[in-house]
């Protein structure tokens, strides 16, 4: 164990940085001294009977002011005077992290618990680094765990990772030296990587066919997964209420729209409202809010157990393996959930009181169609999902790679707008590849209900629109569906980010 700058536990050496003192800190108040440690008073675990004397030097030295308790302000200076400088926004995310009565400062009962709790934290982090389990990390051990995130560095980058963290040059770092150098560079935190840039969580476009996020072996434990997920889903709904109208007239350009019968943005929206008022806008929209709630528990644990029949027992997987795993997920989840995929476009479709509610319109079809009815269109949806999933996950991916190597100095966390903005273009990109097999899918979940109207395969149907239309055909619907993109991840991310709260979801 290494000793604090207070004090001294057998004849270690001193440190002079605040990672060290905190990580001293935090070791002693995790362990009991018991009847097992064979020296009571020099114990380079416990401390021994020292255990809350240093604990309360260490917090002396922080309370600048010596009012009981460590602010923003008290944590500048004492870090300052140890020799250590962190950004305002590290020590906000510090004080608040601890802050269990919520008066903007710790006592010393939350200074010792935010240690320990930061603590537990970092052993994961270093268990998932430390793939040979030989207690330390080498710089082929760094490289291999940021490229399974998809962060590409080089041996010589990797290296001078090392060499920061590395105190006694034997080029390998172990527990101790990690703990050290991690207090004071939040921004390779892996887990908080995976934290603050979850993205099919939070954002919703409409389409359920990303990637599902990695959750932490933290966040699984405390049960916050299914938080997030809950959340993810209440802004889902509200993110596809807002935009309904444009995923409507998105349905109706596709279907409807032609070289003879052209539809533009204004023009759908008249005939909407003229055939069946302003409520019409919204037509389809009940039952796609609730496909939101069993498509994101299928997915997400057929996600996890196709990870494991991957046989990966790391906390997450590289980029191929996310995709293949996230694409077999979101199949299975497709193949669960279709029959409410045609039935919302059915009742997209749907003239004013043609059907009751979704049980007379599930009826309806079965009566007139069949079972198959159902899966109409099953097989261009479930093609769509690898361009559409591998795009938006490569695209995501690659800026968020990149946002890291250059801007990431202080904290992984991106800010508001950086996330918007990788969540919109990523999920645009992954649109923009999949589009033409979503009109193929959803014309075919009309066929039937088009009287007149030949019953064409995918393949037949993609050569009738090519040969009638041109290419361009393909992409009718494109544009309402490209204007529901900003303002459904926007909404999306403020309703998760509020649900968050109500919740009690932590972030660090």
């Amino acid at each position: 164990m290494k000793k604090s700058i207070i004090s001294r536990c057998g004849g270690g050496r001193t440190l002079g940085t605040m990672g060290s003192t905190l990580a001293a800190a935090t070791s002693v108040s995790e362990h009991r001294h018991d009847e097992s440690c064979d020296s009571p008073h020099h114990c380079p675990v416990c401390g021994g009977p020292e255990q809350e004397h240093r604990l309360k030097v260490l917090f002396q030295i922080l309370d600048v002011n010596r009012d009981g308790g460590i602010c923003v302000n008290d944590l500048t200076i004492g870090l300052k005077k140890l020799g250590v400088h962190r950004t305002e926004h590290e020590l906000m995310k510090i004080v608040k992290a601890g802050d269990k009565d919520l008066d903007g400062q710790l006592d010393f009962e939350e200074f010792v618990h935010y240690l320990r709790d930061h603590e537990k934290k970092l052993r994961l982090v270093f268990k998932s680094l430390d793939k040979k389990n030989d207690g330390r990390i080498d710089s082929q051990e760094i490289m291999q765990s940021l490229r399974d995130l998809g962060v590409h560095i080089s041996e010589e980058q990797a290296e001078k990772i090392l060499k920061s963290m590395d105190k006694n040059g034997t080029m390998t770092i172990d527990w101790n030296e990690w703990r050290d150098y991690h207090l004071l560079h939040p921004a390779d935190n892996i887990p908080e990587i995976i934290l603050y840039w979850k993205h099919s969580t939070i954002f919703d476009v409409g389409e359920s066919l990303m990637v599902p996020d990695e959750f932490t072996a933290e966040e699984k434990k405390t049960g916050m997964w299914w938080r997030h997920l809950v959340a993810g889903g209440g802004a889902g709904a509200v993110s596809r209420t807002c935009t309904a109208p444009l995923d409507r007239l998105k349905v109706l350009m596709q279907v409807h729209a032609s070289r003879s019968n052209t539809m533009g943005i204004a023009g759908g929206f008249a005939q909407m409202i003229r055939e069946g008022g302003v409520r019409s806008l919204w037509r389809g929209n009940g039952i796609n809010v609730l496909k939101i709630a069993p498509e994101s528990a299928i997915k997400f644990m057929a996600y996890e157990q196709i990870k494991r029949l991957i046989g990966s027992n790391q906390e997450t997987l590289g980029i191929l393996e996310r995709l293949v795993a996230g694409s077999l997920a979101g199949a299975i989840a497709q193949s669960s959930i279709y029959p409410m995929e045609v039935l919302k476009t059915r009742l997209a479709l749907g003239r004013t009181g043609q059907y009751s509610g979704i049980m007379d319109c599930a009826k309806h079809i079965f009566k007139k169609e069949g079972l198959t009815a159902f899966y109409k269109g099953y097989i261009p949806n479930v093609l769509g999902i690898i361009p559409y999933a591998g795009i938006d996950l490569a695209v995501y991916e690659t800026l968020k790679n990149w946002w890291l190597q250059r801007f990431a100095t202080d904290s992984a966390d991106p800010g508001v707008f950086v996330l918007l903005a990788c969540g919109t273009m990523s999920s645009t990109c992954g649109q923009l590849a999949s589009y033409p097999l979503a009109l193929v899918r959803t014309r075919m979940q009309a066929q039937a209900s088009q009287e007149g109207s030949p019953q064409m395969t995918m393949t037949g149907l993609f050569r009738h629109i090519v040969r009638t239309e041109g290419a361009i055909g393909l992409y009718r619907g494109l544009t309402p569906n490209f204007m529901k993109v900003i303002p459904a991840v926007s909404i999306s991310y403020v309703v998760y980010e509020n649900l968050k709260i109500t919740l009690g979801v932590q972030s660090r």
